[in-house]
């Protein structure tokens, strides 16, 4: 399947430092190389990674439990969006690894 050549085995992505919204869609749109058109908001999220851009087969979420603290409505979305990702489009979704 093309779209599986695509993929990479891992991503990392650091969101201990994460502090508002704009910043987590700045971090998440370098980190997947979402468009420079990119939306920055979940339904622009759900967009790119529901078709647009290939998501790795891992993705690891580091600095997790500190993200989440300081923005729980965020995590709970970012959390949404991967889970109706694999959901939906189970060939398409990383393994979400969230790390403290």
């Amino acid at each position: 399947m093309d779209e599986e050549l695509n993929r990479a085995a891992s991503l990392a992505i650091e969101l201990a430092d994460v502090d508002s919204a704009a910043r987590l869609h700045e971090r998440l749109r370098q980190a997947l190389a979402l468009p420079p058109w990119y939306g920055c908001n979940w339904d622009a999220f759900w967009d790119a990674i529901s078709g647009l851009v290939p998501m790795p087969r891992q993705l690891r979420l580091q600095g997790w439990s500190d993200f989440a603290r300081r923005l729980p409505e965020e995590a709970a979305q970012l959390s949404a969006c991967l889970e109706a990702l694999r959901e939906a489009y189970p060939h398409l979704a990383p393994e979400v690894l969230r790390d403290a």
